[in-house]
């Protein structure tokens, strides 16, 4: 191998180790199964165990969404809004994973995780 081949395959080798780690950097692992956006708030807490904390935030308005179906030929639907909005519940909830782990502050939004964020490493 010449020397610019070398370059170009360490710098692809480094970019797909890359790319091979940021799933697992950005997810949330729970025992076995990744935690992610859309998941409900009881399935999160069986697998992740009891928060240490929770705070009710307040209400949101959200616009109603009507799923209807895109078509005879399409088996996908499409997304119709449907000029109503509801209100729901916001709250965050702690998770302590102990002392080696980042704990993390999950947003749940009318009982849908809507963001995951690190609230600096947790304790016994």
């Amino acid at each position: 191998m010449t020397l610019n081949c070398r370059k170009l395959f360490g710098l692809v080798a480094a970019i797909a180790a890359l790319l091979a780690v940021s799933d697992d950097a950005w997810a949330l692992r729970c025992g076995s199964r990744l935690v992610k956006e859309g998941m409900h708030e009881t399935e999160i807490i069986s697998l992740c165990g009891q928060p240490e904390t929770v705070k009710r935030l307040g209400y949101v308005l959200r616009p109603v969404i009507i799923k209807r179906p895109a078509g005879i030929s399409g088996h996908s639907t499409r997304r119709v809004y449907g000029g109503y909005h509801q209100e729901v519940a916001v709250k965050e909830m702690l998770f302590n994973f102990g002392p080696r782990k980042l704990m993390r502050v999950m947003r749940f939004e009318g009982g849908y995780l809507t963001n995951i964020d690190t609230a600096g490493y947790g304790h016994h």
